[in-house]
């Protein structure tokens, strides 16, 4: 059911577990072997059940993580409350506090990261953006220095970094550098203007943006989020957040 996006694997162990799937017109059992010829049916109620589930649209601010809290800072999940809930959500769905359970992020942003980020009790969405198969493009602004002995060396350029910044080097961004050991997938990368990048990636890996601007000399100072997919952060302020809508597909 999970290979076919139907749900996720953990709502499917749901399912089975509530009788709600059946196999032949038998109830499913935990690790039942299904022959590929066999009807399986899923009950009206798991389908109901699904249609409750939200996915939230946060524009979410520096200093939060994106998971469960760490190291003294506070989880991106607290800001989803009525009081920080857009004025010009225009998905029609009004809060209700069953909302905020079972929330999880699909995809992070770092600590000192800002732009949106995907809370969702949707398995179904958290498969689509984080999956292993998953291709979703994820875009980003990113401004940088150049910084070609570190942060704190000699060399540092603030201002009209694309002026200094080695073609070549750009290239490797595009193309060509690995992270823990493996080799990174094409990127679009692309200056947009003379102290801001423009990247857009297929993969997430931890801090990936950051470790590939360290190992081509940049030094990034502000990283922000700003589409996945079809998705776009628009107008979103920072700290607030929104329902995805019912007709919007990442």
């Amino acid at each position: 059911m999970a290979e076919l996006g139907l749900c996720s694997r953990r709502e499917a162990d749901e399912w089975i577990a509530r009788g709600w799937v059946l196999v032949n017109g038998q109830p499913a059992v935990m690790g039942q072997p299904v022959p590929p010829d066999a009807q399986v049916e899923v009950l009206p109620q798991a389908r109901h059940q699904q249609a409750g589930q939200v996915t939230i649209l946060l524009h979410k601010p520096v200093g939060y993580v994106s998971g469960l809290p760490e190291d003294g800072h506070e989880s991106a999940a607290v800001l989803i409350k009525p009081q920080s809930h857009w004025r010009d959500d225009r998905s029609g769905r009004r809060f209700e506090a069953v909302h905020t359970r079972g929330l999880a992020p699909a995809g992070r942003l770092d600590i000192d990261s800002t732009g949106l980020l995907v809370l969702t009790q949707d398995g179904r969405v958290a498969r689509t953006l984080i999956g292993e198969d998953s291709g979703v493009e994820k875009e980003y602004l990113v401004r940088v220095h150049w910084a070609p002995n570190g942060p704190k060396g000699a060399g540092v350029v603030t201002q009209d970094v694309q002026a200094v910044f080695p073609a070549e080097r750009l290239a490797l961004l595009r193309h060509g550098l690995s992270l823990d050991d493996q080799p990174l997938k094409p990127a679009q990368v692309d200056w947009q203007n003379p102290e801001q990048l423009r990247f857009v990636l297929r993969e997430g890996k931890k801090r990936q943006i950051r470790r590939m601007c360290e190992q081509v000399g940049l030094h990034v100072v502000g990283l922000k989020r700003i589409r996945i997919g079809r998705v776009m952060l628009g107008n979103l302020p920072v700290g607030q957040w929104r329902y995805l809508g019912g007709d919007e597909r990442f």
